[in-house]
């Protein structure tokens, strides 16, 4: 299964960029962090080996947003049924 993804608008002056980091291999997962007024989203292994980063200025990001994959429960496959 694949992992999240996140969403940077970010302010480029007279408009707004959208950028996205998208955990591209099953497995792996995106990590932002805020240090030192730079916002820095990563694309992560399981391990915890850095695949690759997006840093951008934090007083130009207007909004971040995280969007986990949605998980399927166990007995909410294809095959099951709901006893009515």
């Amino acid at each position: 299964m694949k992992g999240d993804r996140v969403e940077i608008v970010v302010d480029a002056g007279d408009t707004t960029r959208t950028y996205e980091v998208v955990a591209s291999r099953a497995g792996r997962r995106v990590e932002t962090a805020v240090r030192r007024g730079v916002v820095e989203v990563s694309e992560v292994t399981r391990n915890g080996t850095v695949v690759r980063t997006a840093r951008f200025m934090a007083n130009r990001v207007l909004a971040l947003v995280e969007q986990p994959v949605p998980r399927v429960a166990d007995g909410e496959g294809a095959g099951a049924q709901s006893a009515a």
